[in-house]
């Protein structure tokens, strides 16, 4: 929903009665602070994403995946063998990411970007 139609639904709560004038001046002020969601926040989010160079059996990218989304590498490693085996698909993607995703310096502070 847009800011205008969010002003609108409250002007209408406001209208019927289900928010007092002293709610009404609280919540819109809210929605005008509230900042925009921007689109380029969940790619600046996988800019956070390494692989791993403590969890690792080949190049560290199930280690990297699994601190990045927070779910265990295990769980990880059973997809990629699973595309594998499937149809081959998780060879490319793991060999693609080992390539193209950089390897997390030893000073690096794992931070869980979608966990906050």
């Amino acid at each position: 929903m847009t800011i205008a139609q969010e002003l609108e639904n409250l002007e209408q709560l406001r209208n019927r009665g289900s928010l007092s004038e002293a709610e009404f001046v609280q919540a819109k002020a809210r929605l005008l602070q509230a900042p925009a969601a921007t689109p380029l926040a969940k790619v600046s989010a996988l800019n956070g994403l390494r692989r791993s160079s403590t969890d690792r059996w080949l190049g560290g990218v199930c280690g990297g995946l699994g601190s990045f989304s927070g779910l265990d590498t295990w769980l990880w490693r059973l997809a990629f063998t699973l595309m594998l085996i499937l149809g081959g698909t998780g060879l490319l993607v793991y060999v693609l990411m080992w390539i193209l995703v950089p390897l997390e310096s030893a000073g690096e502070a794992r931070v869980l970007p979608f966990n906050s």
